[in-house]
């Protein structure tokens, strides 16, 4: 991890340096002083981009719907849960983590008023599954939402994966959406009862990403399953849609990958809008796909970034920063064969 990090900074400082963006003395100060100055610091444009993380959809959008979020305890998860909460509906959080779920259920029901249970459950084990969901019909009944939301990453070069390293990540994020989707979409079919899938990816799932190999390609497997169970279930009456979330602040987002804040200090360089999101952002667009008012809505992948998967895509979108420092209204002309 060191390692990667060093080498991460000194790419990125000379990158820096070589288009001119500002004085390499004060970035080397900016990304050593951590995040506390990286926070301080950002690109003015984000002032006209500010986080609205109050709820879009009517107050009691959800009333009367049941709602199983895995992974629904922390970060995107507990957001998610939390604004469904808010517009009625009757919320089932599950992870391997009960204590923390627990804490998460009792604060999101003393917040909104609605009843939020916790259940036990290990993704990567189809009998724990089925225990879990047995509890969800027991304590609410079948789901009207199903948001697959539970995953794990890790950074390292792929030269240095295990196969115990590979299957970590897969069998969370792969077969466990799998695992989670074909339990309780065989029960719902059953039962003629429709439903609204969700599942979390991330913009590298479209592309791949060095350095997280094993998330990519899961990620990436997500994507397919729901895409190919749109086009067959829906004739069950049941809609699956992606959420590919860009760079997302949470508490402890980057505590452990990026120590310093310099990656952070990055990634808000490349968004064209000059910020993070927030799980509520993510939270309202989720709850509007889930909601009968995306009903014709089945199949989609929606990439939600602030731009920064097109800002990566162009050849020469690196030559923003190096306007930034010129006359707009003199620019200097392209010559050789650009004309």
């Amino acid at each position: 991890m060191t390692t990667f990090v060093m080498y991460m900074q000194k790419h990125i400082l000379n990158l820096c340096r070589f288009f001119c963006v500002i004085p390499f003395t004060l970035l080397k100060q900016l990304f050593s002083s951590g995040t506390r100055a990286l926070s301080e610091t950002g690109p003015p444009q984000a002032k006209f981009f500010p986080a609205n993380e109050g709820s879009m959809l009517l107050p009691g959008t959800y009333k009367g719907k049941v709602a199983f979020i895995t992974g629904g305890g922390t970060g995107l998860g507990k957001g998610m849960t939390t604004t469904l909460s808010a517009l009625g509906a009757e919320c089932v959080i599950a992870s391997r983590k009960l204590d923390v779920l627990k804490k998460t259920a009792e604060e999101i029901t003393a917040q909104t008023g609605n009843k939020v249970h916790a259940v036990q459950c290990d993704v990567r084990d189809p009998k724990s599954i089925e225990a879990a969901v047995d509890q969800l019909v027991e304590v609410a009944g079948l789901p009207d939402v199903v948001i697959n939301n539970a995953a794990g990453n890790f950074i390292s070069p792929s030269e240095k994966l295990s196969a115990n390293a590979w299957r970590t990540i897969t069998d969370i994020v792969l077969n466990g959406t799998a695992f989670v989707t074909l339990e309780l979409g065989k029960r719902l079919i059953l039962a003629e009862k429709g439903a609204a899938f969700l599942a979390i990816t991330t913009i590298y799932a479209e592309t791949g990403s060095g350095f997280v190999v094993p998330s990519a390609a899961a990620k990436s497997g997500v994507e397919t399953l729901c895409t190919s169970l749109a086009a067959e279930w829906g004739r069950y009456g049941l809609r699956f849609n992606v959420i590919q979330p860009g760079p997302i602040r949470t508490k402890g987002a980057f505590s452990r990958l990026d120590p310093t804040g310099m990656f952070e200090k990055a990634m808000i360089g490349r968004i064209p809008v000059g910020r993070l999101g927030t799980p509520g952002e993510i939270a309202n667009l989720a709850a509007y796909l889930c909601s009968d008012y995306a009903s014709w809505v089945s199949g989609a992948i929606i990439r939600m970034d602030g731009g920064e998967y097109v800002s990566m895509a162009g050849e020469f979108n690196d030559l923003r920063r190096v306007c930034a420092g010129t006359n707009l209204a003199n620019p200097v002309p392209l010559s050789g064969p650009e004309l």
